[in-house]
């Protein structure tokens, strides 16, 4: 079997952690070597899950807040790190029925690296783990009342309540395949939506505590796994420039090709 070439056009990330309102242009920039996240020891090769993340993301003054939280400590996967909301896709994430599609130009950057179901799935699944580790729903009513069928605990106090996941909220901005070696692998899609589409109670879980909104400028501050910072950093870009929702446009691909840490542009 061949070696996976290294794609064409594919550049090194720099460190930055984050978005710093003093900097005007402190962005993730090509040019330097990417961090990734050190472990104390080596795990036996793993397949990628897959996963999202779900990035609420509001403006207060000049500077926007982002919701994070903090990871168990007994998780075997970033403890003690504080992360977006997010977790693998569940099988039932393809069936749950949706108040409203994805976006269009966002289903075809997803179906980039998955199929139309798995593509509407990663989108659910988004929606469902911010719903169990936050309280938050991305949702809207349903036309026709809440399904018929029971879709499990996990989606109790939403779907029962005639409303459905809200896709058409979201914004794929990266995907991130964790490094081989480590205790758990994910290829994570991250999603981002405004805060102000999101409605509930912000309540702690077992997944996640201390969930907090925290200015974009002071989030590096905290302990962050090293794809999180980097993931502010494009954040931030977003925030100060950002695109236009009725025009296609690449996404960074964070990966490890040859044990190099790459961003392809995706």
């Amino acid at each position: 079997m061949s070696k996976r070439a290294i794609p064409a056009g594919a550049v090194v990330r720099g460190t930055d952690k984050g978005y710093d309102h003093a900097v005007p242009n402190r962005t993730l920039k090509p040019g330097s070597e990417r961090p990734v996240e050190k472990i104390d020891q080596n795990y036996p090769y793993m397949r990628p899950r897959d996963a999202a993340t779900l990035i609420l993301v509001r403006q207060r003054g000049k500077i926007p807040e982002v919701l994070l939280g903090c990871r168990d400590a007994k998780h075997a996967f970033m403890p003690n790190r504080y992360v977006f909301p997010g977790g693998r896709v569940d099988r039932a994430d393809a069936r749950v029925p949706v108040a409203t599609p994805l976006d269009r130009f966002v289903n075809a950057r997803l179906q980039k690296a998955a199929t139309a179901l798995r593509a509407r799935a990663l989108a659910v699944a988004a929606v469902r783990e911010t719903f169990e580790e936050t309280g938050l729903m991305l949702a809207k009513p349903f036309k026709s009342g809440p399904p018929e069928e029971d879709f499990g605990e996990h989606w109790r106090g939403f779907l029962d309540k005639g409303l459905g996941p809200a896709l058409d909220c979201l914004d794929l901005i990266a995907r991130a395949v964790t490094p081989p070696g480590r205790p758990r692998r994910f290829n994570a899609r991250f999603f981002m939506a405004r805060a102000e589409d999101a409605s509930g109670e912000i309540r702690h879980s077992s997944e996640m505590g201390d969930i907090r909104w925290v200015r974009l400028d002071e989030a590096r501050e905290l302990p962050l796994p090293t794809i999180t910072g980097l993931i502010l950093g494009e954040i931030g870009r977003l925030v100060k420039e950002p695109p236009d929702r009725k025009k296609q446009r690449k996404i960074p691909l964070f990966t490890t090709v040859h044990r190099k840490h790459l961003m392809i542009e995706e």
